[in-house]
């Protein structure tokens, strides 16, 4: 009976249509060092080096995401070497020194027992390079914000893909701009709560929803959070697993944080950010399961966003059993304008209005005023930090229900803390592309509905 494998194909890929590959080549030469690829590497790399029909490549950037211990740093050594070997110019960077020049030292060897001559060769930690005679060439870095600026390549690695950064991808993107038939691949690991990169996560979305056009990709993952102690999930994500790694390393592995052992042994992506000042467990906890009994009318949140582009418009609406119901209604570009909002207040059975912004506020009470719809409520920064710091309390008491909005699920889920004159906070989106004037139209509505005790009965004595 032959030993159980992992499996060898991604569990998630997405592959442009390609002809011909030079995959095959790359293998043969990688097998001449005395190295066999195994078949999950020789599928990559097949996609990787794909051509269209015009003789391109049809991944003009490629990332793949294969738990730790696997091999994946294998796969870069493939591609670099039939790079070098057919003229390529091509930057190798890693997120730490040591990482970039283990590579370089992994690469190094295999050139040797390829058979490829070496013209030079540098191995300077940080700046090492190895240039063929005849043929091509690679450099290692590590990446900084500055990194291969001025410089031009036809292949860009990036390895420790899950610390990739903004200002990183700025800096480097473009060096193989110029290149006849460029190429970038990004290889590395779903991202930890110290992890500090966003591009790869960004780029693995965008691929595959299928909006980036010329991109692929491939992973081994579990789609939700997962019982350490399964091994059907062990095989289903690791595969090199029965080759390289087995069953009792990766028992050795299951004993403690749960979620590391997720995302770095099973490829869990998270969708909620782990350093977010509410977590998703904490939101969850507020998903309402039954109908609910309304006992007040609505109280709105509008916040126009500090960059002038964008608004949100939220309800709050008290419950029966002493909650705060809230949900987020619209969200769009300011310059749309407030007809669509006039005319919802018009509507509803709104008990009162909130809006900050002063990209909007002073536009909208005009409006307001003008079609007698009532006094909006502009609040001063004081009152806005106590609409923070309510939010925040009804979380832990658990007195806010919601119904699973995605967009607000998302940015609720991805937000930090951002302080507010010098003793209060508000919130800010840990992901450039989330709009917190979701979140901050829903706070506003919860404070309204929060801060309103209703109208005192008059007392008369005699």
């Amino acid at each position: 009976m032959e030993p159980r494998i992992g499996a060898q194909t991604p569990t998630h890929s997405v592959v442009q249509k390609y002809g011909n590959t030079r995959g095959k080549e790359a293998i043969q030469l990688y097998e001449k060092t005395g190295r066999t690829a195994r078949e999950w590497q020789q599928l990559i790399i097949y996609d990787i080096l794909g051509e269209n029909s015009e003789g391109l490549w049809a991944h003009t950037r490629y990332g793949y995401e294969v738990p730790r211990r696997n091999g994946k740093g294998e796969i870069l050594t493939i591609r670099e070497l039939y790079g070098l070997a057919t003229g390529e110019v091509i930057m190798h960077t890693a997120h730490r020194t040591p990482t970039s020049h283990s590579a370089w030292e992994r690469l190094y060897r295999l050139v040797q027992q390829a058979g490829l001559e070496i013209e030079s060769e540098y191995r300077a930690a940080g700046k090492e390079h190895i240039y063929i005679k005849d043929g091509g060439r690679i450099e290692f870095r590590t990446r900084t914000s500055k990194g291969g600026l001025g410089e031009g390549f036809d292949l860009l690695i990036i390895d420790e893909a899950q610390e990739y950064q903004d200002d990183h991808e700025s800096a480097i993107k473009y060096v193989v701009t110029d290149s006849a038939n460029p190429q970038t691949i990004l290889c590395g690991t779903p991202p930890t709560a110290v992890s500090s990169g966003t591009v790869f996560v960004k780029f693995r979305e965008k691929t595959l929803w299928g909006d980036n056009p010329n991109a692929g990709w491939a992973e081994w993952s579990v789609d939700e959070m997962t019982d350490p102690e399964d091994r059907e999930a062990w095989y289903k994500t690791n595969p090199s697993l029965g080759l390289q790694l087995t069953e009792r390393a990766i028992a050795d592995e299951s004993g403690g944080d749960i979620t590391d052992f997720n995302i770095q042994r099973l490829g869990l992506w998270l969708s909620y950010n782990q350093k977010s000042a509410i977590s998703s467990v904490e939101w969850d906890k507020l998903l309402i399961e039954d109908e609910l009994t309304l006992t007040s009318r609505l109280y709105v949140g509008v916040k126009y966003g500090m960059d002038g582009q964008r608004m949100a418009v939220a309800i709050a609406v008290k419950t029966a059993d002493g909650k705060i119901f809230v949900e987020c209604i619209k969200c769009q570009e300011m310059r749309k304008g407030n007809t669509w909002l006039l005319q919802f207040l018009k509507h509803a059975d709104v008990e009162k209005v909130v809006a900050d912004g002063k990209a909007g506020q002073d536009l909208l009470d005009q409006e307001m005023k003008q079609e007698k719809l009532g006094k909006l409520i502009k609040p001063t920064v004081a009152q806005f930090i106590v609409a923070n710091a309510l939010w925040e309390q009804a979380i832990e008491k658990q007195t806010i229900a919601h119904n699973g909005q995605p967009s607000l699920d998302m940015v609720v889920t991805n937000c930090e803390k951002r302080p507010i004159a010098s003793t209060g906070f508000g919130y800010r989106s840990i992901k450039p592309d989330m709009d917190i004037s979701i979140m901050d139209s829903v706070i506003l509505a919860h404070w309204a509905a929060a801060e309103d005790r209703g109208k005192k009965k008059q007392r008369i004595s005699y």
